[in-house]
């Protein structure tokens, strides 16, 4: 009987590891197909997306918002990636991205879609200027923005706005842009990249030997850690 329990046990074990991890392969399936999905298409501004190449065991979990303060709140160790498939910047790092995380282990990044179409904010705040030159919130962010920001805060950079005679204006807000990969340590934020090399000045220029390196260079030092 003890034999049978055990063997019983063993199995409904088994299972729900396989459960997980089909789930995973969902998103990371998902993800591949989303990214590839807008190859060689044009944006709404006849713009051409970048070409790209994800591997269908990518790292990618997808997440919300709220799911992610969670995380914070439970004091996890994780790596989060806010971006888009349709943020051009976004797919000159992505591939780079992917590739660093493979070599140096790390099995799970969580994924935040900022947004939903291009330039469709799904997450964010919006912000416009009154006639004063104020800014003021037009919509508001999703459910566990605002708290992000405050986790975030020492790794977020400012968000401005630029009026009509190209003066910076401030928020007082800090902002999550795209793409941001964020490393959380026990639910604190230690460390943030974009990726982009330095010597890349346009989102859609073809990518360089040496601006690769660059992107290389970026990612392996965020992703080791000790």
């Amino acid at each position: 009987m003890k034999k049978i329990f055990y063997f019983i046990t063993l199995c409904l074990f088994a299972f729900a590891l396989s459960a997980c991890g089909v789930e995973e392969n969902k998103d990371a399936l998902r993800f591949k197909e989303e990214y590839e999905s807008l190859n060689d298409t044009m944006n709404a501004s006849n713009l051409k997306h970048r070409s790209v190449t994800i591997s269908k065991d990518n790292p990618f979990v997808y997440q919300t918002a709220q799911e992610i303060v969670e995380r914070i709140k439970n004091q996890e160790t994780f790596y989060v990636y806010f971006g888009s498939k349709y943020c051009p910047w976004c797919r000159s790092v992505i591939e780079q991205a992917i590739s660093s995380a493979k070599e140096n282990h790390i099995d799970t990044i969580y994924y935040v879609e900022v947004w939903g179409n291009d330039h469709e904010e799904i997450l964010r705040d919006t912000y416009t200027l009154n006639k004063k030159g104020k800014p003021v919130v037009q919509t508001e962010g999703k459910e566990g923005y605002q708290e992000l920001l405050t986790y975030f805060d020492n790794v977020l950079s400012e968000y401005t706005l630029t009026d009509k005679n190209k003066k910076t204006v401030s928020t007082g807000e800090k902002r999550i842009y795209l793409p941001n990969f964020i490393y959380v340590e026990n639910g604190k934020s230690i460390d943030l990249v974009e990726g982009q090399s330095k010597k890349q000045k346009d989102s859609r220029e073809e990518l360089t030997d040496e601006m690769i390196q660059e992107e290389k260079a970026i990612f392996d030092a965020f992703f080791h850690r000790n």
